[in-house]
């Protein structure tokens, strides 16, 4: 299995704590963006009463980093390395498989420090054609992680790509974080020639910037998550599990910290028109993955609502899925528009002035 590595700054049981209080701190408290938003409420479809289109086929599907999806769907990174999470994870694959969406996990490193907690993020032989996305932090780059650790999440995962989330904001906020970012480009640069799968660059919900995106895609990233702000703040998050009171604060007065998932796509799109893209954060409907993919995303992702759903039962999961699905093929019918193609080349999105 390789070298296991233990760089928690007090002891590796605590990183599992901190996915424990994760999970339940976005599961019971309210962790949402307050002042800022999506952005995405600027926006409205111009209504088209005769659409000249039979709903029954509309077309949703799409095909992401060579792989068809039925439906433009990640279910974004959450969680691992808990009971709760394992089981999350389980339900969560089970509809990406059944449904035709992408799933991506939360943060690897708790399983490279602790293997034997790799199982909780165990999900293919549940989703066997899905994308399916590995996750760890980018910054563990200057932490002793290398190509080895990287393989190795992707192995256990049997994934498709690799997400490096960018979350510079809550490890300033979290206790002991880890905040050495310095020379992580060309660390990134070296991964992504040397790694045989796509390496996908997401933010946690602060938000990509069209300057950043550039430097990204010019040292070899092959996708690109805004992760936008609007939604779950995980400067909240942390502020809500501080062990101190500076802590506790700065996550108070950075709570709303970050760039609209709006005008991230728009920036990203701007110098990059062909780089994969996923709009995420806070995205709550099939309305707003609507507007996401009409202001040029390839496909949307959505963390809390499935995590609600997937923490609820397999039932639940489901219908939320059947409610996304029918919100989007809605959006598109009632615009006139047939497939997700011809929404991207409309011009039935209008900023509201």
């Amino acid at each position: 299995m390789g070298q296991t590595v233990s760089l928690d700054k007090t002891n590796p049981a605590t990183i599992q704590d901190r996915k424990a209080d994760h999970l339940r701190i976005c599961l019971e408290d309210d962790v949402q963006c307050h002042q800022i938003t999506t952005g995405l409420e600027n926006y409205r479809f111009i209504h088209c009463g005769l659409p000249e289109l039979n709903y029954d086929q509309v077309d949703i599907s799409t095909t992401f980093l060579g792989k068809q999806l039925a439906t433009p769907l990640l279910i974004s990174s959450m969680t691992g390395g808990t009971e709760q999470a394992r089981v999350i994870n389980q339900r969560l694959a089970v509809a990406a498989q059944k449904f035709g969406l992408a799933m991506g996990v939360g943060s690897q490193r708790v399983a490279v420090e602790k293997p034997e907690l790799a199982p909780t993020f165990n999900i293919r032989r549940y989703a066997p054609s899905a994308l399916l996305l590995a996750n760890l932090g980018a910054v563990q780059l200057n932490y002793s992680y290398g190509l080895e650790h990287c393989q190795r999440v992707v192995d256990w995962l049997e994934a498709d790509a690799l997400i490096l989330h960018l979350n510079p904001l809550q490890e300033c906020v979290q206790t002991r974080g880890d905040t050495d970012f310095s020379g992580l480009l060309v660390k990134i640069e070296t991964l992504c020639a040397k790694l045989p799968v796509p390496v996908i660059a997401k933010e946690v919900g602060n938000g990509i910037s069209g300057g950043l995106a550039k430097k990204l895609i010019d040292i070899g990233i092959s996708a690109i998550d805004t992760a936008g702000a609007g939604g779950t703040s995980w400067a909240r998050v942390e502020s809500e599990r501080a062990q101190d009171i500076k802590q506790r604060r700065l996550g108070q007065t950075f709570a709303d910290w970050g760039i609209p998932t709006a005008d991230c796509i728009v920036s990203v799109r701007a110098i990059a028109p062909q780089i994969p893209l996923i709009a995420s954060g806070g995205l709550r409907n099939g309305l707003d993955v609507a507007k996401t993919l009409a202001l040029g995303a390839d496909i949307a992702g959505m963390a809390l609502p499935f995590l609600k759903a997937a923490d609820n039962s397999e039932e639940a999961l489901d219908t939320l899925a059947d409610i996304l699905i029918a919100e989007l093929k809605t959006a598109l019918f009632c615009t006139g528009q047939g497939n997700l193609k011809d929404l991207k080349h409309s011009q039935v999105l209008q900023r509201i002035p």
